[in-house]
């Protein structure tokens, strides 16, 4: 099974995602959008596992859970992987209880190390994806254009009240993700 953990977004929030999306796609039409219903905000992408692990990620994250009161979080900006000018990903970084998402991000990190699974070492980001780009050299006036997108379109902030372990399932190219558990935060 291919796992990752990452935050599921209310309905609404789609919804409001998927306005950027279209301003995004108006710039930059070679864009390739993410299905709507796979935004989540990615918190650790485990990869492929045996599927007797499920049980133990759930434990781990629920360890990880605890003590951490819900919080929230809002889409409020564009940037890209590797960096925004010449991005293969463009993705929208959040504000608001950060400090919170890391810690949630640390402590299941820790859990997942203690199962001596391997996590990315690179500097976590948060970050919803929102289309993946070919061949992009971003110039400063579509810059500036991508980064009014969040000025033109409000975003309710996300509460996040619990945190999901998902598997993705190769189909013809794409991915379907599958929701295994979902793991309340704790008031």
């Amino acid at each position: 099974m291919r796992f990752f953990i990452a935050l599921d977004l209310p309905e609404e929030s789609r919804l409001e995602l998927q306005e950027v999306q279209q301003k995004l796609k108006e710039l930059i039409p070679q864009a390739k959008l993410t299905d709507p219903e796979k935004l989540h905000l990615t918190i650790a992408f485990i990869g492929e596992q045996p599927n007797e692990l499920k049980d133990r990620l759930v434990v781990a994250i629920t360890e990880a859970a605890k003590d951490i009161p819900p919080f929230s979080v809002t889409p409020s900006f564009i940037d890209g992987f590797p960096h925004l000018h010449t991005a293969k990903i463009l993705w929208a970084g959040v504000k608001g209880d950060t400090d919170k998402l890391y810690l949630l991000r640390h402590k299941i990190k820790d859990g997942l190390e203690d199962q001596n699974l391997g996590v990315d070492q690179r500097r976590y980001v948060p970050h919803i994806a929102l289309a993946k780009v070919n061949n992009l050299n971003l110039d400063k006036q579509r810059e500036e254009a991508l980064q009014k997108i969040f000025k033109e379109i409000t975003i309710a902030p996300l509460t996040v009240n619990s945190v999901k372990l998902f598997e993705s399932i190769p189909n013809h190219g794409f991915h379907s993700h599958n929701t295994l558990a979902q793991i309340p935060l704790i008031r």
